[in-house]
């Protein structure tokens, strides 16, 4: 016999007979062996399995990129915490297509890094600045401050680094970047420059999203809208009490030339200061008199001044008494139909969100204080009307809790159209795929009306910008864009045609959004030209809610500084949510960090953080309050361990391409034990192997080895799951691979094929040595299959087994023999279901009779007695074919039968020790009345389907011919279970 045992060069007979010298040879191998590789642990503990692995590891391992190299960056996690759920689902999404790619032999390169995340890093550490020290960063200064915020950086960003390594994901971390390093401000100055160059970005004044308490303009994605019902009291920053909205006011407006009103409804009375008309729609017939006067102007309550009645097509007519008033300076709606009509717009509020010191009366105060003394004097004046509970929206900045005023301020903005109808182009000629495909509709709506992207920021983290106000002798000035002074007073000379006296650059900083947009060519090195040699990406993939905020602009920015799409496949994941759906908050007490999951935390703990961060300032004592109660409701006994392996499969369990994500705890704990299940599997296999003397790797492959109907079906059965594994991880359908992995460990490997060779194992028949390769076979190839999904696991579990055993895999797969043992296991899974009905065991020795319909289904069951009495754990299996007669006097014979659906009947016989047991159950006849009356319901159900006229239009053949095939079915297993009588 050759030193290395190949089982495809061995008979099931001369592997039986070569036994003996095999346990001798094999004998100093396994020693050797023992002392390089520990003893298997008895269960599964995903703390030990997982410490130090991958932490410090590098991720682009060796593997020959045969098929070239695939490129991807991860979404960069903001430096303002822990990595989140989301982050923990996007980021293993990308690192099980990494590692795919990587076992197809690809060269993989995928690049970390995070986000200086402007707005909310500052507000994070102001408010822990102002908790720990009472200091602001006004008064602490900018320089300061920013050496503040960089320390947060370092700590935070450091931290979630270490959680994306411990999360097992293969980043290459010599690339890796943070979005204001040294690198990344270069290429933002630049794609500023040549931007503001070509004419794209220019600086106006318009309406922006405004943050009082910031005193900065804020992207739509910072704006949570809250729905009210009605009246409600809110905190707003700034204000000592809480302010009620949800209440819509009318208001009365008296013509200048006569004694009539017109009553306006609104929901802020605050910007009345600011109307500048008072807008009706044309086709309202309360207003129709109004329509043929030349012109018609109403008395402004405070201004002392007349303001006109306009007739507007986009007035709701429906909303309050049909009559508007239109304060363009505080109101997008109002702004455009101002703008149509030509009326100059009046600021009412300052930055800080105060009455300006135009309106003498009301001047200094904050905008809700303002309020309730401007309806005080309305009333006065007797032109308050009616105030009425009202349903509406309220525009909230999601950072810092302020209600968003709309404010007109000179900002800097970029022109989208022609970037949008390039990045349209891009995926309507199909050089741009997006996953799902129904994202491409939003993709062309959004782009086809996307309009000019306010890209500064008044803060004092990020970039800033790099553009300079220049002033000549003259005093005419210029705005000019430059990378520094000396470069900006060149080019203002050259603008002004004159010497510059001064140059001031804008204190302002940049939308994070336009940084990160550049981020697939920034990475790379850009504008040096050797970015064109990693550029584009092969992929992107992020959550649908970023579609527009950063997708979008990648795409439009990366065409029009690189003259291509930035990525060629776009793979948009949904939302992760808690168990019931709502979306995970501190407010609901509902939130879970991957680290939570992974080591499991006690209440006390999980509460201690939520302590934390009210005592950082970034919890007020309200939202603790009620973050406590939320989080006792949902884990009232803490989160149970589940290791990093069982939350990695349970995140990719759902599929990601759903619009949100329910994640669930206890469905990851239900994960960690089908994990263990495949670790007892493997120590199973490695003791069968000790038990047969058999060294695991000596396997070379089982090509051409005579292999049982059962192992050429384990064989069958992985060679379909690895190919669903594949192509699902193609198709981003993680959830169908997951699925078929669970099904292939659980139902065809553990629960059948395993528990098929303990007989043939533990005689140590030769039939026995060819289970023993067989499982250890299926466990190396779908551990290597799975070991996308389950990293820290899988690498443990291959150790023991044989990684480079050879199988054309493609070859095993056989319908026919599916087929076949799926018939068998029907049949097991009645006789098991029937025995836990009746509360039969082992010590009651059961005895199965299977009664075939036909001789040659009973020749066909007598090949699989030793199997079926296996998975059945009765003591005896006898098959054999009656007539109706025959049948019918024979079931007077057992105490219980009953039919495997339209297979076969059988019965059961069990000792005299049951009868005790036999007492306390129903008679079998009532489980078998009651087995009969389901059938026939759902026989008729089906009837019913197939009869019905739109059902045969609609329903496919192959689909009609499955519902035929089904009611024959019931037909025989009702018929089968009447001739058991009862």
């Amino acid at each position: 016999m050759q030193s290395n045992l190949k089982i495809s060069r061995v008979t099931s007979k001369g592997l039986h007979l070569l036994s003996c010298r095999y346990k001798h040879k094999f004998s100093l191998r396994q020693k050797h062996s023992i002392a390089a590789v520990p003893t298997l642990a008895p269960g599964y503990d995903p703390r030990a399995v997982e410490k130090d692995k991958y932490v410090h590891r590098k991720a682009r391992e060796a593997c020959g990129g045969k098929h070239g190299s695939y490129r991807m960056l991860l979404p960069p996690p903001n430096v303002t915490g822990i990595l989140h759920l989301g982050h923990a689902l996007n980021a293993t999404l990308q690192d099980v297509i990494c590692r795919q790619h990587r076992q197809m032999g690809y060269e993989v390169e995928w690049i970390p890094g995070t986000d200086h995340a402007g707005i909310a890093t500052q507000v994070i550490v102001e408010k822990s600045l102002l908790k720990e020290r009472g200091i602001t960063r006004h008064q602490l200064g900018r320089i300061p401050f920013l050496l503040e915020v960089w320390k947060w950086k370092r700590k935070k960003g450091d931290g979630i680094i270490d959680d994306l390594r411990k999360l097992g994901c293969t980043l290459d971390w010599d690339s890796e970047y943070f979005t204001m390093d040294e690198r990344q401000s270069r290429a933002v100055d630049m794609a500023f420059i040549r931007l503001f160059e070509e004419g794209l970005i220019q600086r106006q004044k318009s309406l922006v999203n405004w943050s009082c308490a910031l005193e900065s303009a804020i992207s739509d994605i910072e704006v949570d809208l809250l729905e009210l019902k009605g009246p409600t009291a809110l905190a707003v920053p700034g204000h000592e009490k809480s302010i009620e909205f949800g209440r819509i006011y009318d208001i009365k407006y008296h013509l200048c030339d006569s004694d009539e009103e017109i009553v306006v409804s609104t929901t802020r009375p605050e910007t009345l200061l600011g109307d500048v008309a008072v807008a009706v729609h044309p086709q309202d017939p309360r207003y129709e008199k109004y329509r043929n006067r030349e012109q018609v102007f109403l008395n402004h309550p405070f201004r002392k001044e007349p303001i006109p009645l306009i007739f507007d097509v986009n007035v709701d007519q429906d909303f309050g008494t049909g009559a508007v008033k239109l304060t363009p300076a505080h109101d997008r709606a109002d702004y455009e139909v101002a703008q149509v009509h030509l009326l100059e717009p009046i600021q009412v509020f300052t930055e800080q969100g105060k009455i300006t010191d135009r309106f003498e009366e009301f001047k200094g105060l904050l905008r809700f204080d303002a309020r309730q003394q401007i309806l005080d004097a309305l009333s006065n004046l007797q032109l308050l009307d009616v105030v009425k509970p009202h349903s509406m929206v309220l525009p909230i900045c999601s950072r810092t809790k302020d209600v968003v005023e709309y404010m007109l301020r000179p900002q800097w903005f970029l022109h989208c159209k022609p970037l949008a109808d390039a990045a349209m182009s891009e995926v309507r000629s199909g050089r741009l795929k997006i996953q799902p495909e129904n994202y491409e509709i939003d993709w062309f709506r959004w782009l086809g009306a996307c309009r000019d992207w306010c890209i500064s920021r008044q803060l004092w983290w990020g970039h800033q910008i790099p553009a300079y106000l220049a002033t000549d002798v003259d005093g005419n000035t210029c705005w000019v864009a430059a990378l520094n002074e000396d470069e900006a007073r060149k080019r203002a000379k050259t603008v002004l045609n004159a010497e510059v006296s001064s140059v001031e650059r804008d204190p302002d900083v940049l939308d994070t959004w336009f940084s990160s947009s550049l981020l697939p060519f920034s990475v790379f090195n850009w504008p040096s030209s050797e970015y064109k040699m990693r550029y584009p990406l092969d992929l992107m993939a992020t959550g649908h809610d970023i579609l527009f905020f950063w997708v979008a602009r990648m795409v439009m920015l990366g065409v029009k500084l690189t003259g291509q799409a930035p990525f060629k496949k776009v793979v948009l994941n949904g939302i992760v949510c808690d168990a019931h759906g709502r979306k995970m908050s501190k407010s609901l007490g509902n939130v879970v960090t991957p680290q939570q999951v992974i080591q499991g935390a006690s209440l006390e703990s999980l509460e201690a953080d939520l302590q934390g961060s009210h005592d950082a300032g970034l919890l007020s004592a309200e939202e603790l309050n009620k973050s406590l109660k939320g989080l006792q409701k949902m884990f009232p006994k803490g989160i149970q361990q589940c290791g990093t392996d069982a939350l990695r499969f349970t995140l990719c369990s759902h599929n990601i391409k759903n619009h949100f994500i329910n994640f669930d705890v206890a469905e990851c704990y239900t994960n960690k034990l089908f994990l263990n299940k495949i670790w007892q599997a493997t120590r199973y296999t490695l003791g069968a192997a000790e038990k047969l003397n058999l060294s695991l790797s000596e396997i070379e492959t089982l090509e051409n080895c005579t292999l049982g109907k059962w192992d050429r079906w384990i064989l069958s059965r992985l060679s379909d799951t690895l190919t669903t594994v594949a192509q699902s991880i193609d198709q981003y359908d993680l959830h169908m691979a997951t699925s078929a992995i669970k099904q292939f460990f659980y139902n065809s490997l553990c629960d059948v094929y395993l528990e098929t060779t303990k007989p043939a194992i533990s005689k140590g028949t030769a039939n026995g040595y060819i289970n023993c390769a067989t499982l250890a076979t299926c466990l190396s190839w779908g551990l290597q299959s799975m070991s996308v999904f389950t990293p820290f696991i899988a690498e443990e579990l291959l150790q023991y087994l044989p990684r480079g055993i050879h199988l054309q895999i493609s070859r095993y797969f056989d319908a026919d023999i599916e087929a076949e043992i799926d018939v068998i296991l029907a049949i097991c899974q009645a006789i098991r279901q029937l025995k836990s009905q009746n509360k039969i065991s082992r010590k009651h020795e059961p005895c199965a009779h299977i009664f075939a319909p036909d001789k040659k289904s009973a020749a066909d069951l007598q090949l699989h007695l030793k199997e079926m009495r296996a998975l059945t754990l009765t003591k005896q299996v006898v098959v054999e074919f009656l007539t109706p007669a025959e049948l019918k006097e024979r079931r007077q014979h057992f105490q219980f039968f009953s039919t495997a659906g339209h297979y076969c009947s059988f019965g059961l016989q069990v000792n005299a020790i049951y009868e005790k047991t036999r007492q306390e159950q129903s008679p079998i006849s009532d489980l078998n009345h009651k087995k009969l009356a389901r059938l026939q319901t759902e026989l008729e159900r089906y009837r019913m389907r197939i009869n019905d006229e739109g059902f045969q239009r609609s329903a496919s053949e192959q689909v009609q011919k499955r519902h035929n095939q089904k009611i024959q079915q019931l037909e025989l297993e009702i018929k089968n279970i009447k001739n058991l009588g009862g």
